[in-house]
């Protein structure tokens, strides 16, 4: 991804959040933070409170799921909570039409189209949780409760 792409989308998801009215603001890491464990090291904080934002297909249509970095989805009880026969994970292809972002730096926020969105109750735990912020080098704070706000989320167990 080249300078000027990371930029807009770290300007897009900074954008997305100030309208939202969400407190967090995106900050930059020395190191990436394209896995939850590795976001996890560098902010110094328990991989569960990494709020990871991935694509998955419900019947062949693009769903956000975002889930506690602490554990895997299950797609089982993720097809249950969405009421659909089939789920897959997206593609990159599929993931950048749907979200405009990279895989590695999906944000909850700043996607060219609403997304159903569904985020896992395992988050509820931490006071603070920190999600991508467009770029695998990018990431906000935030909270359980505002990102079931600024994402129009259903909250749900997917773990």
């Amino acid at each position: 991804m080249s300078e000027n792409t990371e930029q807009q989308s770290v300007i897009k998801v900074r954008e997305a959040l100030a309208f939202l009215g969400a407190r967090g603001e995106v900050r930059a890491l020395d190191d990436s933070a394209r896995t939850a464990k590795e976001a996890a090291a560098a902010l110094g904080i328990e991989v569960g409170q990494i709020a990871s934002s991935l694509i998955f297909l419900a019947d062949g249509e693009p769903v956000l799921v975002i889930a506690s970095g602490g554990h895997r989805v299950d797609t089982t009880k993720l097809a249950a909570v969405l009421g659909v026969n089939e789920i897959t994970k997206a593609n990159a292809d599929d993931v950048r039409a749907a979200t405009g972002f990279a895989i590695g730096g999906v944000a909850p926020v700043g996607h060219p189209h609403p997304l159903r969105t569904v985020v896992d109750i395992a988050l509820s735990r931490y006071d603070e949780v920190w999600a991508a912020g467009g770029h695998p080098h990018y990431v906000f704070p935030t909270s359980y409760d505002e990102l079931l706000r600024i994402t129009a989320g259903e909250a749900a167990d997917v773990g």
